[in-house]
C-alpha cells in the first residue's frame, strides 16, 4: 500500500557555495525555516546541504546550534555543476520524498507547513511526478507580492515556464529516471521537469490568500520579449535537445521530412488565383498615423506585382479607413503605377477575422504578413519568392527582422543597434518544427501559400482556449509545419518599429499568463495531432 502524508518521510536539499547572492545570515535563516517544517513531530527526516567548495570544506558557515543539529547532513565535494550537486542529494537522501530548494539565485524560505501540504498533494491521488507551489516574492525594498503560477498540463513545454524554487519529488522516481543530466549547463532542471512529468504529471498547489508555501527574496525583472536574443546560445541548444528527447518519448516528435507533402494546386485552385504574385494583408485598428508608412513599404517592393489589403477592424468610424482611402483611386496619395491598395472595413476587433477576410479577397498566390506599425524591406517579396521556388514542399517561409524605434516627436525611425537582427536560429531545417513547441514565437515575418492556409483551416478567430487576439498566427504555423516544409530567409526583410502604443513590451503579468495559456493550449492540440500522424494517438 502506498504511503500517505501521515507516514511518508521527506528529505530537504539545498546548495551552498562561494557565489551565493546573499550572506551567511540569510542562509542560516533558510536552514532554520527548513528545519521548522511540521510534516512530522520531528520535522523533516534530514536536511541535505550540498557544498560545492570542495571535499575538505567545513560547515563553518552555519551557526553553532545548527551545526549540532543531527538532522543536518553536510555534503561537501567538487561538483562540476548544479546538476551534480542535486544528484549528490538524490543519492544521499533517505526520505521517501525529496524537497529540492533551488536557492542558487535567491534565498528560499519555506513556511512551516510547506512540506506537509506538498506531501498531501503528492500522495492523496496516487503517484505524482512533481509538486510545485505558488510563492511570495520579496523585492529588494521589502515589498511582498504573491506569485501565482500556471497549472501544469502537457502543453507547458516552454522552457521558461515558472515552476518556482521549491519542488517535491518521489526519491524513488528520481533514481528510476536517471536523476539530473550533468552534461547540461543550463537545461538540467528543464529536462528533469519534462522527464518527471511523464511519470504521473505535476501537481500545483495554488494560493488565493495567505497560501504561498515559501518566499523568494529575488526582485522581479521586467518582461522583455527580446530577452531570449541575449541568452547563451549553447543553453538554447541544450533546451532544444531536452525538448526534442521529450517529444520522442511521448510519441510527438516529427522526424526530418516526415509527413511533408508538396503544395499541390488543382484546376479549381488555379481558377481561384488572381493576377498578383503576393498579397500583403495588414490588419489594423485605430492607427491612422502608421498605416501610410506600412502601405508605402508594400508599394516600394522590387517585385511590383503585389497588392496591399488593409483590413480596418474598428468599423466605419475608425479614422484609419480615411487614411487608407488616400491611397485609393481619387485619393491624394494614389499612384496609378504603384501596386494597388484594397480597403476592407469590419466592425469587430478580431485578428483572425481580419486575416481570413483579407485572404478571401486576395488576388495573390502568397500571403505576406505586415503589421500596421511596421515596414517591409524593399526586397522582402523578392527574397520570399526565391525560397518558394527552391522547393515545392515549402508551404510557409519565415524571414528575419530588425528592430527600430520611432521618435514620436520628430517622426524619425532609428535602428536599435543593441538588438541584433532577429534571425530565428531555432528554425533549423531538421528540427525547427519540433523546437517550435518549446519556444514562444513562430518567427516573423511570415509568408505562406494562401492555398495551404485554406487547406490547414485558416487562422483562428479567438475560438481557441484563452485566445484573445493572440496566438492565432502561432497556431497556424504549428499546423503548417506538420504538413509542409518551413523555408527561411536569413537576411532582414522586415522592420519592427517600437513605439509607446506598441504591444510587444511593458506587458503586465496577467496578460503574459493569458497569452501563455493560449499558446500552451495550442501545444496540447499540436501534441494530439502529432501523435496521430505518428500512429501513436
Amino acid at each position: 500500500m502506498s504511503k500517505t502524508f501521515t507516514d511518508a518521510t521527506v528529505s530537504i536539499a539545498m546548495t551552498y557555495g562561494d557565489r551565493l547572492p546573499y550572506d551567511a545570515t540569510a542562509f542560516a535563516e533558510m536552514v532554520r525555516a527548513a528545519l521548522r517544517q511540521d510534516c512530522t513531530d520531528q520535522g523533516p527526516l534530514e536536511l541535505l546541504i550540498v557544498d560545492s567548495r570542495g571535499p575538505a570544506a567545513s560547515p563553518g558557515f552555519l551557526p553553532s546550534d545548527l551545526r549540532s543539529d543531527p538532522r543536518i547532513r553536510h555534503l561537501p565535494g567538487q561538483y562540476a555543476n548544479r546538476a551534480a550537486m542535486y544528484n549528490a542529494a538524490i543519492a544521499a537522501a533517505k526520505g521517501d520524498f525529496l524537497l529540492n530548494l533551488y536557492n542558487q539565485g535567491a534565498q528560499v524560505c519555506l513556511r512551516q507547513s510547506a512540506a506537509r501540504v506538498m506531501l498531501m498533494a503528492a500522495t492523496r491521488r496516487g503517484p505524482v511526478g512533481m509538486v510545485y507551489a505558488d510563492y511570495e516574492r520579496i523585492a529588494a525594498d521589502g515589498t511582498r507580492k504573491d506569485v501565482h503560477l500556471l497549472d501544469w498540463h502537457e502543453g507547458r513545454l516552454r522552457d521558461p515556464v515558472d515552476f518556482g524554487s521549491a519542488m517535491l519529488y518521489s526519491t524513488a522516481l528520481l533514481r528510476e529516471i536517471g536523476r539530473l543530466n550533468e552534461n547540461y549547463k543550463g537545461a538540467d532542471l528543464y529536462d528533469l521537469r519534462l522527464r518527471v512529468s511523464e511519470h504521473g504529471g505535476c501537481a500545483h498547489i495554488a494560493n488565493r490568500y495567505a497560501g504561498s508555501l515559501y518566499s523568494v527574496t529575488a526582485p522581479a525583472t521586467a518582461h522583455n520579449v527580446f530577452d531570449y536574443l541575449l541568452a547563451d546560445k549553447s543553453i538554447q541548444i541544450e533546451m532544444e535537445q531536452a525538448a526534442t528527447e521529450h517529444l520522442k518519448r511521448i510519441g510527438a516528435y516529427l522526424a526530418p521530412g516526415a509527413h511533408v507533402q508538396k503544395v499541390e494546386y488543382t484546376d479549381a485552385d488555379r481558377k481561384r488565383l488572381g493576377t498578383r504574385v503576393a498579397s500583403v494583408v495588414i490588419p489594423v485598428n485605430n492607427r491612422p498615423g502608421f498605416i501610410g508608412r506600412a502601405i508605402e513599404s508594400v508599394q516600394a517592393q522590387t517585385v511590383q506585382n503585389v497588392e496591399a489589403i488593409v483590413v480596418v477592424n474598428g468599423g466605419p468610424d475608425d479614422p484609419t479607413a480615411d487614411a487608407v482611402r488616400r491611397y485609393l483611386p481619387a485619393g491624394d496619395r494614389h499612384k496609378p503605377s504603384a501596386p494597388p491598395v484594397k480597403l476592407i472595413v469590419v466592425d469587430i476587433n478580431n485578428l483572425g477575422l481580419c486575416l481570413n477576410t483579407g485572404l478571401a479577397a486576395a488576388e495573390g498566390k502568397y500571403y505576406v504578413q505586415l503589421d500596421s506599425d511596421d515596414r517591409l524591406k524593399p526586397d522582402a517579396v523578392e527574397k520570399l519568392l526565391a525560397v518558394y521556388e527552391s522547393d515545392p514542399t515549402i508551404g510557409m517561409v519565415v524571414g528575419s527582422y530588425e528592430v527600430s524605434t520611432l521618435d514620436e516627436a520628430t517622426g524619425a525611425i532609428t535602428r536599435n543597434e543593441d538588438i541584433p537582427v532577429v534571425t530565428h536560429d531555432e528554425w533549423t531545417a531538421d528540427n525547427g518544427r519540433n523546437n517550435l513547441l518549446r519556444i514562444n514565437g513562430a518567427g516573423a515575418p511570415r509568408s505562406a501559400h494562401i492555398k495551404a492556409i485554406r487547406d490547414v483551416g485558416w487562422f483562428g478567430v479567438n475560438d481557441d482556449a484563452a485566445c484573445r487576439n493572440y496566438g492565432e498566427d502561432y497556431d497556424l504555423v504549428l499546423r503548417m509545419s506538420e504538413r509542409y516544409t518551413i523555408g527561411r530567409v536569413w537576411d532582414p526583410i522586415y522592420e519592427v518599429i517600437r513605439h509607446s502604443g506598441g504591444t510587444d513590451h511593458s506587458i503586465d503579468q496577467a496578460t503574459i499568463d493569458r497569452n501563455d495559456n493560449a499558446k500552451d493550449h495550442m501545444r496540447v492540440e499540436a501534441l494530439r495531432r502529432r501523435r496521430a500522424l505518428n500512429g501513436k494517438g
